[in-house]
């Protein structure tokens, strides 16, 4: 089912087009958030969606009759995720200072050679303020639960679908949880979460209510290659260049 643009808010010096939320998204939403995943439906889990919320958060597959499949984040009893906010990557021209509010921002993501590849070297890396990616994934050696999401087939800068709040977006795999911390998940890009929540999102202000769902969908069809503009230069370019590639995916919820 193809996305309708619903509203347009300006966000800074930015025009954000939210996405309607098509009622088979709609419904995928209102049928995972009261069911927590188990059995062979939950993939791994003992993550934390904030310091001290405790692990229960976990990576979950949803299977359809069309034989296709999505992934997703779901936590205890009626809760999905949280939006923490990520400021990783190439950071040398921001479009305002609120990634300067980050107390972990490293200088670059996890796929900065993928970035670069499909972009034939036109950007060096994903930039926050411009990109919305989702963090998706834990990396550590210290014993903590770990998740690689290329182990079910999703595969890095793959589009992702992001409903938060009565809004949806798309947005791209682009980085992963590292150790420097608890096993967190529920986290996207500062550009990203500007457009969900507004300019009160910050590097170090995110949206704490668990109730963001994101979507992955595995196979090399769900990458946009060299068809994304990764060298837009805000939001609204590069969620342009990924939406007919969204709408498709999207359409396989059922």
């Amino acid at each position: 089912m193809k996305a309708t643009i619903a509203i347009a808010a300006l966000i800074g010096t930015q025009g954000i087009s939210a996405l309607s939320v098509p009622s088979n998204v709609r419904s995928f939403y209102n049928r995972v958030k009261p069911a927590t995943c188990t059995g062979t439906e939950k993939l791994k889990g003992g993550f934390y969606d904030q310091e001290g919320s405790g692990a229960q958060w976990s990576y979950c597959r949803k299977a359809f009759p069309n034989g296709k499949h999505a992934i997703y984040l779901h936590g205890p009893s009626t809760k999905l995720a949280n939006m923490d906010i990520d400021c990783d990557g190439d950071l040398s021209n921001p479009v305002d200072g609120r990634c300067g509010k980050s107390q972990d921002t490293q200088g670059q993501t996890s796929f900065k050679s993928e970035v670069q590849a499909a972009s034939g070297k036109k950007i060096s890396d994903l930039n926050a303020n411009i990109h919305p990616y989702v963090v998706f994934g834990n990396e550590r050696d210290d014993g903590g639960a770990t998740f690689d999401p290329k182990s079910v087939g999703i595969k890095p800068l793959s589009v992702m679908t992001v409903v938060c709040g009565d809004k949806m977006f798309y947005g791209v795999w682009g980085d992963t949880n590292g150790d420097d911390g608890p096993a967190l998940v529920g986290e996207a890009s500062l550009s990203l979460a500007t457009a969900c929540y507004g300019t009160s999102m910050n590097g170090n202000n995110g949206h704490d209510t668990a109730d963001v769902l994101y979507i992955a969908f595995p196979g090399d069809d769900a990458v946009p290659g060299s068809s994304a503009n990764w060298g837009a230069s805000n939001f609204q370019e590069f969620e342009d260049s990924i939406a007919a590639l969204g709408n498709s995916l999207v359409a396989r919820l059922s």
